[in-house]
């Protein structure tokens, strides 16, 4: 945390900041530690505190060692206001996806205060991961993996796509996952199309394709895998795609690695895929930042303007989708390191052809 703390000192100082006040979850947790639903990290150049409520106190002691825990006594506004004016902070950096209701109520109640707005400053933090960090999310990967090992067994004609989500999702919190890393994505036949296909009452039939899009919660972070499987023989044209598809993102991978855009990771993936003819079924970006949240800094995109350095975690995932057909999609999870790249996920990206 400590290592953190003075990145952002230093953002802040860069900023002529005095202090960065937060209460979002995600930079919450990521900043002191704390998982309670309700507390404000505010750090100066020289001190972190955490304001909270009676309810996680002595959890915010035990989870931020590292911060003054504040009880607010269910007056949050007056708590904050009084330890700004009691640190002399004259300028407070604040993230702008706050509610406007919550702009007016700090302006009213921080006397004294300019309220600087900034947008990524906790984020482009979070985007190089630590070796902390990575010891959770290669458990986190590593269930996801067993998961789609298992669920191998359990895929069959007259399942429900809603059942297979429900067994992931068991599966994985009997493997030590908090749960699902977000509403996964089960969408068989023609529903493997709708690119966010979350699983419906569907029931999957010989001959389709299934593309399986989750990851596992673990100890506040997450994993992210795609699968494109097939049930019993599909047809030739589905066949054609799934080769495309993954042409693309293993060239998408073997393109990650530190001085390599992000730009031109994604273009690894979209010249092969336009280059066969299906450049307007990939209608998303080639991969995104992942790490505390599922889908974080940096993107990699058309339009993204990242380069990648060693640290970074990003998805790799194209796709291609035909309406009234179906689609594919393979997604990793890749490490950017000081030399290329190392690649999570360790489970076959060969279709795999299910019994029936």
């Amino acid at each position: 945390m400590k290592q953190r703390l003075t990145k952002l000192r230093e953002a802040l100082a860069n900023l002529g900041a005095d202090a960065l006040i937060t209460e979002k979850a995600e930079n919450r947790f990521y900043l002191s530690g704390f998982t309670g639903s309700t507390g404000w990290v505010i750090v100066t150049g020289t001190e972190a505190f955490l304001v909270t409520d009676f309810r996680y106190v002595e959890q915010a002691q035990e989870q931020a060692p590292d911060y003054t825990i504040v009880n607010n006594e269910r007056k949050a506004l007056e708590a904050i206001a009084k330890l700004l004016a009691d640190k002399g902070v004259k300028r407070l950096a604040f993230e702008s996806s706050v509610s406007f209701g919550t702009h007016q109520d700090w302006n009213r109640a921080f006397e004294n205060v300019e309220l600087i707005a900034t947008s990524g400053l906790v984020e482009k933090i979070r985007m190089f991961k630590d070796e902390a960090e990575m010891v959770i999310i290669h458990e986190a990967v590593r269930i996801a993996e067993a998961a789609f090992e298992h669920i191998q067994g359990y895929i069959r004609p007259g399942v429900r796509e809603t059942d297979v989500a429900l067994e992931l999702e068991y599966f994985m919190r009997k493997q030590g996952a908090s749960g699902s890393a977000f509403d996964m994505i089960v969408a068989s036949g023609v529903r493997g199309a709708l690119p966010h296909g979350r699983a419906s009452e569907k029931i999957i039939e010989a001959g389709e394709m299934v593309t399986l899009d989750f990851g596992a919660a673990y100890k506040g972070y997450n994993s992210d895998i795609t699968r494109t499987l097939a049930v019993g023989e599909p047809n030739a044209k589905m066949k054609e795609i799934y080769d495309i598809v993954l042409r693309a993102q293993l060239a998408g991978v073997q393109a990650l690695k530190p001085g390599v855009t992000a730009k031109a990771a994604d273009a690894a993936t979209r010249d092969i895929i336009t280059a066969a003819g299906y450049g307007d079924a990939y209608g998303h970006s080639a991969g995104h930042g992942l790490g505390i949240e599922v889908h974080e800094l940096p993107g990699l995109s058309t339009v993204s303007t990242f380069v990648l350095e060693p640290g970074m975690l990003v998805t790799m995932e194209p796709g291609i989708y035909v309406s009234g057909l179906g689609g594919v999609r393979i997604e990793d999870d890749v490490l950017i390191t000081a030399d290329g790249h190392e690649n999570l996920n360790k489970s076959t990206k060969e279709l795999l052809i299910l019994p029936v």
